[in-house]
């Protein structure tokens, strides 16, 4: 009889109509009509005409808007912050290239976080530039390379990988190397640095068991509603990453060009607009709250992001639900905040959930700002061909395929570094 039951209560569900605020639109037609607000135009209506004008009155605001009502502020500052090479080699992917593994320990209220970043850099370059970007299941799993230290991190399930428990086993080895084209960047004469995201804050909403509980105040549980979420923990560390780049005497510091597929660019584009050591930004298929505008309300939406995953943003940003036309700005000014430096937007042709037009508008719109320092973006608002880059100093593309990370990806990326950076 319970069987019945289920089953009945079952149909009952299916049936039940969804809430109209969390049905992703995909129908062109449907995209509301809206009024972009202007990079080049402060909050004050004020023209910005200049580069100097735009970095002393622009730049901050928008900067400022992003922490306080998007992101979240970061609230303090260390107290200590320490790096220890615990393993490398001058021989690793059959000779091709050097492996290095750091430790890095952030102090903060005499507590302490630390997380693993995996370095692979040319043998044959004494400073080279690198890609820096995080993983989503560990280190282990960009390579098979067997020397790579497994993360005691809680991990998200991920039956095809193995991963049960929520515990990373040397089952997912190398099991994502499809998306780290490795030999082709070493080959090009650039590195990479990668950091598995869940030692900096698990991908979970529960704000107690990372980066953010060290910063709290006594009886502190959450973050602020203006204060950081995953997404902004995630992007600080990348800085803190870079701390440690820059410092490397076997890096190019100025060569540091910042990736991220997801949600893991989206922090990837908080981190370059906020961090200006990094040479160049590297969006992969990011989406809402990343590339692609709000206010087009097309595929995932800020309130089926802010339904979805709660503890990625600030509290602020969920006054926006099903609201986007009340935000004073939109993702194209997150992106214009990277300006003058190199940025690379790019989505997947069956990733409609991302919103590829809206990520591709976006760049078109952040293109005025990065004008204003003599930089080429993005000439016109009709989108290109699939598999047909746009390689300015603002580039995008849309290939075929679904939301991934692929080679076709890091050919484009690595072309467009050699030439944006020789």
């Amino acid at each position: 009889m319970l069987k019945y039951y289920l089953l009945f209560t079952c149909i009952i569900l299916v049936l039940q109509p969804m809430d109209a605020q969390f049905v992703a639109n995909y129908d062109e037609s449907k995209v509301p009509e809206f009024d972009l607000p202007d990079p080049l135009t402060t909050f004050s209506k004020k023209q910005i005409q200049t580069s100097s004008s735009w970095n002393e009155l622009r730049r901050p605001e928008l900067i400022s808007f992003f922490e306080s009502q998007v992101f979240g502020k970061v609230p303090g500052t260390l107290d200590a912050l320490t790096f220890e090479v615990i393993e490398g080699s001058n021989s690793a992917l059959g000779g091709l290239a050097k492996r290095r593994q750091v430790k890095v320990t952030i102090t903060k209220n005499s507590k302490t976080l630390s997380f693993l970043m995996l370095l692979y850099l040319p043998k044959k370059i004494d400073r080279a530039p690198l890609f820096l970007g995080y993983n989503f299941h560990g280190n282990h799993t960009v390579n098979k390379d067997p020397d790579i230290i497994i993360s005691k991190a809680w991990s998200l399930n991920n039956e095809s990988m193995g991963i049960n428990n929520h515990t990373l086993t040397e089952e997912s080895r190398g099991m994502r190397s499809s998306r780290w084209a490795i030999t082709k960047m070493i080959e090009a004469g650039y590195g990479l640095a990668t950091i598995y995201y869940g030692e900096i804050d698990p991908d979970k909403n529960d704000f107690t068991d990372g980066l953010h509980s060290l910063f709290y105040t006594e009886g502190q549980k959450r973050p602020a509603k203006d204060e950081w979420g995953g997404i902004g923990a995630w992007a600080w560390a990348l800085s803190r990453a870079m701390d440690y780049l820059a410092n490397d005497m076997e890096v190019d510091k100025s060569g540091v060009i910042v990736f991220g597929h997801s949600r893991l660019g989206k922090a990837a584009l908080w981190a370059g607009a906020m961090d200006e050591r990094f040479a160049g930004v590297i969006s992969n298929d990011s989406g809402c709250g990343g590339a692609a505008l709000s206010k087009r309300k097309f595929g995932e939406t800020v309130a089926q992001i802010n339904n979805n995953f709660p503890y990625w943003f600030s509290e602020n940003f969920k006054k926006y639900n099903n609201a986007e036309e009340n935000l004073a700005v939109d993702q194209h000014e997150l992106l214009a905040l990277i300006a003058p430096r190199p940025l690379y937007v790019a989505s997947a042709q069956e990733d409609e959930w991302a919103d590829p037009k809206g990520e591709f508008l976006s760049a078109y719109y952040a293109t005025p700002v990065y004008s204003l320092f003599g930089k080429t973006g993005i000439p016109s608002n009709e989108m290109p061909n699939v598999n047909s880059p746009i390689q300015n100093t603002v580039a995008y593309h849309i290939r075929t395929g679904k939301h991934d990370v692929t080679e076709y990806d890091w050919e484009q990326y690595i072309k467009w570094a050699v030439e944006q950076f020789d």
